[in-house]
């Protein structure tokens, strides 16, 4: 029977052994005029290979909706996160988004030991972590992470439409194009929209003002 002391050794020389768990992070929705930012965390599993991770920005709404379901089916574990639209404006956009990463991390069912984010800027974690600048279209998990915020994202900007169609987010998922500064215009500022942004702001302005000369 081999000893006590031989047995501990043994196990701690194996866990020694096995490699640490590396968590990709993205976001989705910092530029938008609306709704919240979205961030996601992904550990992959390497038993269990994804064919065709890369950019979400550079897949087809289709085939990010077919990895989406993948990535949930496939990695040890993941986790979505937001910072809402009060929390972009009271905090800054920049803020809110390490906000919601630092919650994607938080949320892993599994704690990794290094995280990867995408970009040049950390949020505030309690694990080594490093930004990767283009991380989403070089490293795995961080696509998986960025595939995972942009469907996200995308499902809750088309809830919003069905219930304000007049905005067209179903089709600029909130971005500042010319049909949603039109809208803007015609029917100012919703809930959802971001007052700290400039577009936002000018047409809340214009309401008010029109509000006041009217009266």
């Amino acid at each position: 029977m081999r000893s006590t002391k031989f047995l501990k050794a043994e196990q701690a020389q194996l866990v020694w052994d096995v490699p640490g768990l590396v968590a990709g992070v993205d976001e989705a929705g910092r530029g938008p005029l609306a709704g919240p930012v979205v961030a996601a965390a992904v550990i992959l599993d390497d038993l269990k290979p994804i064919k065709g991770l890369a950019d979400s920005k550079q897949l087809t709404a289709l085939r990010r909706e077919r990895l989406y379901d993948e990535i949930r089916a496939k990695a040890l574990c993941c986790s979505i996160a937001q910072a809402s639209v009060e929390e972009i404006d009271q905090l800054n956009i920049l803020q809110a988004t390490m906000l919601a990463m630092r919650r994607a991390v938080l949320g892993l069912r599994l704690k990794p030991t290094k995280v990867l984010v995408d970009g040049n800027r950390l949020p505030a974690l309690d694990v080594l972590a490093e930004a990767v600048v283009s991380g989403d279209a070089l490293v795995p998990c961080i696509s998986a992470a960025s595939i995972l915020a942009k469907v996200t994202r995308d499902r809750l900007l088309r809830e919003l439409h069905l219930q304000h169609p007049e905005y067209g987010f179903d089709r600029h998922k909130g971005y500042g194009t010319a049909d949603h500064l039109r809208a803007l215009q015609t029917h100012g500022a919703l809930p959802v929209h971001r007052r700290s942004f400039a577009p936002v702001a000018r047409a809340l302005a214009r309401v008010s003002h029109e509000h006041d000369t009217s009266a």
